[in-house]
């Protein structure tokens, strides 16, 4: 090996890469956003042992002058509208939620008998204030695997679906490939719906197979029609397809499509609920969370899954997928470019 031959090598790499500006900048923008993004979520005070959701007919503060119970330290005390009153009590008896007081006339709460924490939960709300009409529910807990497995499946189909074809489109761009095609009488529209169908048949195929995999391995809960479920998963895969190609429909570098692509997929990643849930987390960033495509999925999975969910239930998640595919592939298909130049 000639070290001179090496070394010039490595120098005309490392100007090719600080060249390019827009890959240099989101190398030094992506860790900071993910550090931040872990500071929002993650930061503030030491997190809280007990999860006590409050239907207060108002919009007055969580606070003790509402309630003493409200002034307890260390419990996280979020709103429940009272549309969501149903769904509220049937957090608490799948033991996602301890706790649940309705402050509306006479105060009641709604307290699962099997729960260990909300047993000390309902210790501390009658040691603050004694008269509230218990409500007791029974259910068995949603286990972490039961709540994780969709996030699982749902963030392996983000990373397909995004780097199947924002990546290979780009790649597709710089080789030429795409400037051949550009002399034949096949349309931009038609290019993108090709690359949505193929990456769409295999990455459903690829979900199928895991999941019939994981059936066989491990026991895990899914209360609602496989039928139903493989829909959402081909709706939610064909979004975020379709997010991937709007990415590639201009980028002529593959390390920027590497980083846009980056940035798309790490909040999703964080925020749509692949790991952990948002509830409690600050209204603005939930409000953000429903604006991605893989949150709109795993809530649609998840109700199915847990929840046995119909069609109507989760109709206005299919149809906000839907939209985002329109969307992001029309924009995609209308400022495509075939060649790099």
């Amino acid at each position: 090996m000639k070290m001179r031959r090496m070394l010039a090598v490595l120098r005309t790499r490392n100007f090719e890469f600080l060249r390019d500006r827009a890959t240099l900048v989101f190398n030094v923008l992506l860790p900071l956003g993910l550090v931040i993004a872990f500071a929002v979520i993650f930061g503030g005070q030491q997190r809280p042992l007990f999860k006590v959701g409050v239907v207060s007919g108002t919009e007055a503060t969580l606070d003790g002058a509402l309630h003493p119970f409200l002034g307890t330290r260390y419990v996280d005390f979020y709103r429940v509208p009272e549309a969501e009153l149903d769904t509220a009590i049937r957090k608490v008896e799948r033991h996602q939620a301890d706790l649940l007081l309705d402050l509306r006339g006479s105060p009641r709460y709604w307290v699962n008998a099997d729960s260990p924490k909300g047993y000390l939960a309902e210790k501390l709300l009658l040691e603050t204030a004694a008269g509230a009409r218990r409500q007791p529910v029974s259910g068995a807990a949603v286990r972490y695997v039961d709540w994780l497995l969709p996030g699982v499946l749902g963030m392996s189909m983000m990373f397909s679906c995004l780097f199947g074809v924002g990546y290979v489109v780009v790649r597709y761009r710089k080789s030429g490939f795409l400037r051949r095609l550009s002399a034949t009488p096949l349309t931009a529209l038609e290019f993108g719906v090709a690359q949505v169908l193929s990456r769409l048949a295999m990455s459903l195929g690829v979900s199928v197979l895991v999941y019939a995999a994981l059936a066989l391995l491990i026991e895990f809960r899914n209360d609602g029609s496989l039928l139903l479920l493989f829909a959402t998963a081909a709706l939610g895969a064909m979004s975020m397809i379709s997010l991937g190609f709007m990415v590639a429909a201009r980028v002529t570098s593959e390390e920027l499509a590497s980083g846009v692509l980056n940035l798309l997929s790490w909040p999703m990643m964080l925020l749509s609920g692949v790991w952990f849930s948002l509830e409690g987390a600050p209204a603005w960033l939930r409000m953000a969370a429903e604006l991605l495509p893989l949150t709109q999925m795993l809530s649609a999975a998840r109700a199915i899954m847990l929840d046995g969910a119909g069609l109507l239930d989760i109709l206005p998640r299919l149809t906000a997928l839907a939209a985002m595919t329109a969307l992001f592939l029309g924009l995609a298909a209308a400022g495509f470019r075939w060649r790099t130049d």
